[in-house]
């Protein structure tokens, strides 16, 4: 995958992605540090002073970094206006209209943000999906007490292809979404120097003929199905939605359903996964009939700059009828969902609501419903019904 090169970046980015996640744990360092000193006298002596100065005002910075993440909220709030329409909430079902929103209470943001699962939700690990052992895992995730007609999220990691893993990204999100009861299933696929395009992405097509097959089992209904992604992640998770059904990429299993309701790309990048390999970019498969896309990308993402994520936005609204949300986060990094941080939180926030809005439009009866139906094979997401 193609990245912005050297030490530098790789430099920032490590040096920046806690603590601008959760500032308020350094803040809360600094401040016991300071007090310690006060109380030893070592802030009468000039280089004391000249210290606590110091620290006074990188808590001033740290005050200015949560208060620059809670602005996450308003971005996504314009990008969803901006993508679904003005009215889009009130398009959506009154059983969904709830908008669950993330209480980013300072008390709340020092204490709970390194927590990112739920008691509530059941996790099941290392099912098999495919022919490639560990490459081919994936997580289950519901909540405990196992709704039926449950709708899908499928989640795929990052990792530049090369490296990462099913139960180590997103989890927020995922605990999230289960907890809503939602079926969410995390994902490994082939990864490493020697695994090229389009593996992974034929690992990931796997993936969603599973969950129609035995997605029942869990009580889903596939009917209504999500794929997102981080990173490299979200370029698969886009790719896909842009490809459903294509024999290509489903060796073996071409016959499968792999049309997905909607998809979701969190820090993603969307480029060739080699510049000469065409067909690699979500970009080469643009067509006007594809499902809603939402594209969160961090305006301070140091891996994958935000102007390629803009200027695949604009490709992607340019090419086809239907909605996309497409939200820059000030002052985001890459992985800003890696802890539960209040820009983590919000997100989910968002993505929740873009889902939401599927649903409803795609005519998919929200969980609990006694009424809903149970999918049938060969079902495929209604991609427009009711006031959408």
């Amino acid at each position: 995958m193609p990245r912005r090169r050297g030490p530098g970046a790789t430099v920032q980015y490590l040096a920046t992605m806690v603590v601008n996640e959760v500032p308020l744990y350094a803040m809360a360092g600094l401040t016991a540090s300071t007090i310690v000193a006060l109380a030893q006298g070592d802030l009468t002596t000039p280089g004391g002073m000249v210290g606590a100065v110091a620290a006074g005002l990188t808590i001033v910075a740290l005050v200015g970094l949560t208060l620059r993440a809670r602005r996450s909220r308003d971005a996504l709030d314009r990008a969803l206006d901006a993508g679904l329409g003005a009215d889009w909430r009130a398009q959506i079902d009154p059983e969904l209209r709830r908008q669950p929103r993330s209480r980013t209470s300072w008390v709340r943001t020092l204490l709970l943000r390194l927590r990112r699962r739920r008691r509530d939700v059941e996790h099941r690990r290392n099912l098999s999906y495919g022919p490639h052992g560990r490459h081919n895992r994936l997580d289950v995730y519901r909540h405990r007490s196992h709704p039926a007609g449950a709708p899908v999220l499928i989640h795929l990691h990052g990792g530049a292809f090369v490296s990462g893993r099913k139960d180590h990204e997103s989890l927020p999100l995922i605990h999230r979404f289960a907890s809503q009861g939602w079926l969410c299933i995390s994902a490994n696929y082939r990864i490493g120097r020697h695994v090229d395009f389009p593996d992974h992405l034929v690992d990931v097509k796997r993936v969603i003929a599973w969950v129609r097959e035995h997605g029942g089992e869990f009580g889903a209904a596939p009917e209504m199905l999500v794929v997102a992604g981080d990173s490299a992640g979200g370029h698969l998770a886009v790719t896909a939605a842009l490809t459903p059904g294509d024999p290509a990429y489903q060796p073996g299993f071409e016959d499968a359903d792999t049309s997905v309701s909607a998809a979701v790309g969190l820090y993603g990048y969307y480029g060739r996964t080699d510049s000469s390999l065409v067909g690699s970019s979500p970009a080469d498969h643009l067509h006007p009939d594809a499902p809603p896309i939402m594209l969160v990308h961090g305006d301070h993402d140091s891996n994958v700059p935000v102007a390629w994520a803009r200027s695949f936005a604009r490709r992607l609204r340019a090419g086809w009828r239907g909605p996309v949300v497409y939200a820059e986060l000030p002052g985001a990094q890459h992985t800003f969902d890696l802890l539960n941080s209040v820009r983590g939180s919000l997100t989910v926030d968002g993505v929740e609501a873009f889902c939401a809005w599927v649903r409803s439009c795609s005519g998919v009866s929200p969980v609990g419903n006694a009424e809903a139906r149970q999918p049938t094979p060969g079902d495929r997401p209604r991609a427009s019904a009711g006031p959408c």
